[in-house]
């Protein structure tokens, strides 16, 4: 089989992991083909960018603090997850010559108190392009015959959109083609970056958050894979959150369609956008624990299981708000959604869900808890001097439980049965929201039915 095996920020965190991780990688290189993709360690990404934003601010000490922490926590890991004292010294180097870069490209941010979104790219790939190198030195350490590669080094090209650049899939499939495929041929493995690619210029891009599964997913298209397996600190994708239902259990077999729903909802272990390249190649995905290897995960494919199952998952979307707009003005107004969702994406602040009475006297709206303030203040600029607009009503207490399935589809009483076993244990729903694909019912409850409402739920269909 030609795997693509994906490492994320947990699989990474220290030295061990990272050993851990190439071990699980040369177990599986007996009979297989195995390209293996890292993500950067656990939390470095986000140092990384807070690291942009304190030089852009001229923060000259939080600068340096951030450094010292990057610099440490890499220098540590290959020391503990590399014994070869030959192949130790010789990551070390590389480290420290990525370490110096990555202190001139901040450098520069910090002098010039500005950072563009390519200068951000650019600073931000350092954590990918580090993992990868102990990563590369780990699993030489052991035996495996391996190459380092960056993202654009493998052939992944993509547009100039930085911070969320989207692949020319034509130009990459050649690139990986000749490129990957070239080093497959000859017995090596890949150790690539995730994450991180170069526009038609060669200037270093990253794919947004979630790349690295984007990258595995990507070169399991080009390089034609018979699966991508996404290793994380999870045995898979649950039924519901463990910590909510303690009878929740992971599923086995999920489609894509289904496995997308419950990517957007915040599942853990998954990201929307990396599935694309795998649908359309008709690969298939596996989720798997780096810390339970022997668990078989969970397999997303093309078409579900006829196992009978209406609903597959409850999710609880946490850390949201809902504004309601009303005004008899709008009733009949063409363009009045419109004009709110305009005010809210000027201000780069996305909408999770929409609703709207056929009345058209009301819209109601749930977004990301700390872009709140931010949005009352643009729409009751924008609107309520406007004469469309009476009343903005904003709560920051709720969460959106949502509900998954294919089974759903063209299932009479799906709803009546998830909003009949919410209202028995005495919880309010306040928006509702499904789309046509009648794979998704997402509602909102006050924050504190959220946990009970997603109880009732996986109760009510046996989960």
């Amino acid at each position: 089989m030609r795997l693509v095996m994906k490492f994320g920020g947990t699989s990474l965190e220290d030295g061990e992991k990272i050993k851990n991780a190439a071990k699980i990688v040369k177990s599986y290189l007996d009979g297989n083909e195995v390209i293996v993709v890292c993500s950067a360690m656990a939390g470095v990404t986000d140092k990384l960018f807070s690291l942009v934003d304190k030089a852009s601010k001229g923060r000259v000490r939080d600068v340096e603090i951030l450094l010292k922490e990057i610099s440490e926590k890499h220098l540590i890991a290959l020391s503990e997850g590399i014994e070869d004292n030959a192949v130790r010294d010789e990551v070390r180097r590389m480290s420290e010559e990525l370490i110096e870069e990555l202190k001139r490209a901040v450098t520069s941010i910090l002098y010039l108190r500005e950072a563009t979104p390519r200068s951000r790219d650019y600073v931000v790939s350092f954590g990918e392009r580090l993992s990868t190198r102990i990563m590369w030195g780990a699993l030489t350490d052991i035996g495996v015959n391996c190459k380092y590669l960056d993202g654009g080094d493998a052939g992944i090209v993509t547009d100039s959109n930085f911070g969320e650049a989207c692949p020319l899939m034509e130009i990459t499939k050649l690139e990986v083609k000749r490129r990957v495929g070239s080093l497959i041929d000859k017995g090596v493995t890949p150790v690539i970056t995730g994450y991180i690619a170069v526009n038609e210029e060669g200037v270093i891009t990253t794919l947004g958050r979630g790349g690295s599964d984007y990258t595995a997913t990507i070169l399991g298209q080009c390089l034609e894979a018979d699966e991508v397996w996404l290793w994380s600190d999870v045995d898979g994708l649950m039924t519901a959150d463990p910590k909510i239902v303690k009878n929740s259990h992971v599923l086995s077999t999920i489609s894509f369609n289904e496995a997308i729903e419950m990517a957007i909802f915040g599942a853990k272990g998954l990201h929307p956008r990396a599935l694309e390249p795998a649908m359309k190649a008709d690969i298939k995905v596996r989720i798997k624990n780096t810390f339970n290897p022997s668990a078989p995960g969970t397999l997303v494919i093309s078409k579900p299981e006829k196992s009978g199952a209406v609903v597959k998952a409850v999710l609880l979307v946490k850390d949201v708000a809902m504004l309601s707009i009303r005004g008899a003005s709008m009733v009949g107004k063409p363009g009045t959604v419109a004009k709110i969702l305009e005010t809210l994406a000027k201000e780069k602040i996305n909408v999770m869900m929409i609703s709207q009475s056929v009345s058209e006297s009301s819209v109601s709206l749930v977004i990301k808890r700390n872009a709140l303030s931010r949005a009352l203040s643009k729409i009751e600029t924008a609107l309520l001097g406007s004469g469309l607009v009476e009343d903005i009503e904003s709560e920051d207490d709720v969460s959106v439980v949502a509900v998954v399935g294919e089974g759903m589809k063209g299932t009479p009483g799906v709803a009546s049965k998830v909003f009949g076993a919410v209202a028995k244990r005495g919880i309010n729903i306040r928006m509702i929201a499904q789309g046509s694909s009648e794979l998704n019912i997402s509602f909102v409850v006050k924050e504190e039915d959220g946990p009970e409402a997603v109880r009732a739920i996986h109760e009510e269909y046996g989960l």
